[in-house]
């Protein structure tokens, strides 16, 4: 082929992908021209609704934990020993009242020794009755020299022994009557029986063994272990709240906080008087709240509020629909919302539910509608 053939059909060609490489170029242009506009349209990450604080009264408590035990606890007893229980008539758990018999001694010995008693004491006043008959003589043979001085004496002298003897036969009887008395068991007070040591046929120990164990008036009190600091915040009259171990809520009032301090755990006890529950046993451990009064306190609902390593957090709105994570301090829990004491102003709009799927610059839609206060 000749040369000039050659260049004929290489220049059309070469013409050709000239103009191809500044087409490509040309659209290369325009896809660098039209990224930033698309980067600049970001989509909104999630559509929210928006709540601001809200201003309310609520109460201030404290909060401790202690045992409930018994406001005072009575010891019944025998006062005599040597004799079998004859009757037990109660059990744990029965309530009963001041001066009702519990349990009963075998009294057939006692009421013996008061027979005999009574008969020595006949005998002695029937002794004294015939020594005065004869001192009486010998008052009146005195002056007369009819007996001597000496068996006058002896006259005078049987006649006090006689009197004598009778007043302690008098005192054995009463002594007597008093053991007999005492067997039987009564209650020493209105309340319930809370242990029973007392078996039928057991003989009971000298020297006053224990029989029951009563809680007076059945009164209950909660002992609260609270930190010395807040002691002084309490003051007896004001009202405590306790829950049960089965959740349900005892009434309380502070009788007394106590002088002293445990040296070793730096808490003092607070003796509350607890209403009468059949929630509240005594031994059982619970938690409760003392109140302290009110206090004005700025709230969100606890969905607006986001824990994260062990912070608290809320996502505040700017006014170009982008949120910012700010950390807040919680206080206070009442229901569904929660104390803000500090981190926030009153005004900020903060993402009221849904913070859990958001991140710190997000972009949202929000949809204007304020979670209502309760």
């Amino acid at each position: 082929m000749k040369p000039r053939s050659l260049r004929a059909i290489l220049g059309p060609a070469s013409a050709l992908m000239s103009a191809l490489a500044l087409m490509l170029v040309g659209c290369g242009g325009k896809a660098d021209a039209q990224a930033p506009g698309k980067a600049a349209a970001q989509k909104p990450a999630l559509t929210v609704t928006t709540t601001t604080p809200q201003i309310a009264n609520w109460p201030r408590t404290l909060t401790a934990t202690g045992n409930i035990a018994a406001w005072q606890e009575a010891s019944v007893g025998s006062e005599i020993g040597g004799l079998r229980l004859a009757e037990v008539l109660v059990n744990v758990g029965d309530r009963v009242s001041r001066g009702q018999l519990l349990a009963r001694l075998q009294s057939e010995t006692v009421q013996a020794e008061i027979a005999q008693t009574r008969a020595n004491l006949a005998e002695a006043q029937a002794a004294g009755a015939e020594a005065h008959a004869n001192a009486e003589r010998a008052r009146q043979l005195q002056t007369t020299g009819a007996i001597s001085a000496q068996q006058i004496s002896q006259y005078f002298t049987a006649e006090q022994t006689a009197h004598a003897r009778a007043q302690a036969l008098r005192a054995r009887l009463q002594a007597d009557e008093l053991r007999l008395s005492q067997t039987q068991i009564k209650a020493p007070d209105d309340g319930v029986i809370s242990a029973r040591i007392a078996a039928v046929g057991a003989v009971v120990q000298p020297g006053g063994q224990e029989l029951f164990r009563l809680i007076r008036q059945q009164r209950l009190e909660w002992r609260a272990e609270v930190a010395a600091p807040d002691l002084g915040r309490l003051k007896p009259g004001m009202k405590a709240q306790v829950t049960a171990p089965s959740g349900a809520k005892v009434p309380g009032t502070v009788r007394m906080v106590a002088p002293t301090v445990d040296p070793q755990t730096r808490n003092g006890l607070v003796y509350v008087d607890l209403k009468a529950s059949a929630d509240a046993k005594a031994g059982m451990f619970a938690r409760g709240e003392f109140e302290l009064g009110s206090a004005g306190a700025m709230t969100l609902p606890q969905s607006a509020v986001l824990t994260r390593e062990g912070f608290a957090y809320v996502f505040r709105v700017t006014p170009d629909n982008k949120v910012q994570q700010v950390k807040v301090s919680l206080g206070r829990r009442l229901g569904e919302r929660i104390e803000i004491t500090s981190g926030i102003e009153p005004e900020t709009r903060v993402v009221a539910i849904g913070a859990g799927f958001l991140s710190d610059g997000d972009t949202v839609r929000v949809v204007e509608q304020t979670v209502p206060t309760p």
